[in-house]
């Protein structure tokens, strides 16, 4: 499946426009990766424990965009774009959307 953030993907053209498609996650956040911010916030810094729990999140996002695809008969999505919310404070909402199309190469 050839994601972009684009609207168009250089070398193919598009057939078929199926329409919009998305892939949301809601996580928790990690206790543990919590307490390391708390004391990283003290001195500074990244907090690669939510820098690594927030990638994740996005990846499995874009997983679910690209099996919701699939579904719906594409190879490829245009115009992807993330949104992320907080909710209470306590979960992370990340979706994933863009348009489903069908590509070929051009000839």
């Amino acid at each position: 499946m050839l994601i972009v953030t684009s609207n168009d993907i250089p070398g193919y053209r598009i057939t078929k426009v199926l329409g919009e498609v998305n892939g949301i996650t809601v996580r928790t956040r990690n206790i543990g990766a919590q307490f390391g911010a708390a004391l990283k916030s003290l001195g500074g810094g990244e907090l690669r424990g939510l820098t690594r729990q927030l990638t994740e999140t996005r990846e499995e996002a874009i997983e679910r965009l690209a099996e919701n695809a699939t579904a719906m008969g594409a190879n490829a999505v245009i115009a992807m774009r993330y949104d992320s919310n907080e909710i209470n404070g306590t979960f992370q909402e990340v979706l994933a959307y863009g348009t489903a199309v069908v590509i070929s190469e051009n000839a």
